[in-house]
């Protein structure tokens, strides 16, 4: 089930609300979230729920031991976890990948597995893995009671596709939270705010992108038009997930959880540093927290430690090559900035900087989207004055034109302009009903537009569902 369908909107989360707001007791609403999770999780593939179930009973046990236990017993509960977990997504979301490469270099004839990717496996994995972490660190309580540790896993807002919420984050409200009006208020525009970015900005920001990226098309691109439907592609990818995370935010809100934010304007950044301090993220916390201090070959060295980091955050996008060579192209990127530092990194005029990181980036979503190395390669040639399809087409023209305002949107869209309204009713304050007016009459209009939309529409899942 995804959030950017009628079903979801008007009878899973109703019905999920009533039965919400029917009991009263916090130990009650958390089954109540516990049932529809699983329900949520088990729509339309019921087996993979044994799976989750099975990791939460794993580490919930682990969580327990690393913990409460000796010093020797703790380490290796650690170690059970770590191994189960990773070896989880090593199976579900690398073994085919895995099996192919040995093939091609060993000229073997292993056969290779056809295993379904379980949906949202590396998120739920990684917030499974950062509690037992926490635990033995002794940053965290370990969890008592089991039903609690499946919320914390299960809990749908975020399940499939982030953010990846930190036990610490939402400990104390599994047992005591309460939902205000002001919270309901804030979740549910939070929650349309997502909608639109993925109804009405996303999916029809992809429509372009299939048409130029689609079926091998990049090979007819000319060198105009690969830079249009890159740029297309990178703002459809913004939309999509931070539209997700949006929800996320929103629905947690609304059952009385404060998850973090996911997204901070990223294309505002200044450098490819600040870019992913803006983008994604929990999953760059994650990594700085977690993968950063570990030693690579036994040496702590920080340049060592961000190759592994932009390695493995590669690597966690998929099984591909393309998202290896994505994360090391990041990484490349950080590493210089980091080798010339921040004092100097500043001295450059705003403007070189601005052209120097936005290249880097759309360039960056351009690997992300090929996994076709020779594609790959076209879209690189194309991007050059040698592309031999010319510099602009009639064709790419006229999609460009066609499509001018709703570029125009998402470009806008990506500003804080949703800052403005709150900044004006800080400083005017008898402006504070009105603007509340004003947003209530946006909100419900965006729905309304995003559920028409959404009719006899072919639902698209979020991009960050294969993650």
């Amino acid at each position: 089930m995804i959030f950017s369908s009628l079903i979801f909107l008007y009878l899973f989360l109703p019905f999920c609300l009533l039965c919400y707001a029917a009991v009263k007791k916090t130990k009650d609403r958390n089954m109540v979230l516990i049932l529809f999770s699983l329900l949520f999780y088990a729509w339309g593939e019921p087996t993979r729920i044994v799976y989750l179930l099975l990791s939460a009973a794993v580490n919930y046990l682990c969580g327990l031991g690393a913990g409460k236990l000796g010093p020797i017993l703790r380490r290796i509960c650690l170690g059970v976890s770590l191994v189960f977990n990773l070896g989880m997504i090593g199976v579900f979301k690398y073994s085919g990948f895995l099996i192919e490469n040995i093939d091609i270099i060993f000229g073997a004839d292993f056969p290779v597995p056809q295993i379904a990717q379980l949906v949202g496996i590396s998120f739920y994995t990684f917030q499974i893995m950062s509690y037992v972490i926490d635990c033995y660190w002794e940053k965290v309580e370990p969890q008592k009671d089991p039903l609690k540790l499946l919320l914390y896993i299960s809990l749908f807002p975020q399940l499939i596709a982030g953010p990846i919420v930190r036990y610490e984050t939402i400990a104390e409200e599994i047992d005591h939270r309460t939902t205000t009006t002001a919270d309901l208020s804030y979740g549910l525009t939070r929650f349309v705010i997502g909608l639109a970015k993925k109804v009405v900005l996303a999916d029809q920001l992809f429509r372009i992108v299939d048409t130029f990226f689609g079926k091998g098309n990049v090979a007819n691109l000319t060198t105009l038009g690969t830079w249009y439907a890159v740029i297309v592609y990178s703002l459809y990818i913004y939309f999509d997930f931070s539209g997700y995370s949006d929800m996320a935010i929103g629905l947690g809100r609304i059952f009385g959880f404060h998850f973090n934010e996911n997204f901070e304007h990223p294309f505002l950044c200044k450098d490819i540093t600040e870019f992913w301090q803006r983008w994604h993220i929990s999953l760059g916390t994650f990594f700085r927290d977690y993968l950063l201090p570990v030693p690579v070959f036994g040496i702590r060295n920080k340049y060592l430690s961000l190759g592994l980091v932009w390695l493995c955050t590669g690597i966690w996008h998929g099984a591909s090559w393309n998202y290896i060579l994505w994360g090391v192209y990041y990484g490349a990127f950080i590493l210089l900035e980091t080798k010339i530092g921040k004092k100097k990194m500043r001295k450059i005029p705003l403007w070189v900087r601005h052209i120097y990181n936005k290249l880097v980036i759309i360039i960056g979503f351009g690997i992300f989207y090929f996994e076709d190395f020779r594609e790959l390669g076209l879209f690189l040639r194309n991007l050059t004055i040698f592309d031999p399809n010319g510099f602009f087409s009639y064709f790419e023209q006229m999609s460009l034109y066609n499509n001018l305002f709703l570029l125009i949107a998402a470009i806008i869209c990506t500003f804080p302009i949703l800052e403005i309204p709150k900044k004006l009713t800080e400083k005017v304050k008898f402006m504070k009903a009105p603007v509340s007016v004003i947003g209530t009459l946006c909100s419900a209009s965006l729905l309304v537009l995003s559920s028409i939309l959404l009719v006899d529409a072919t639902t698209k899942a979020f991009l960050y569902y294969r993650f």
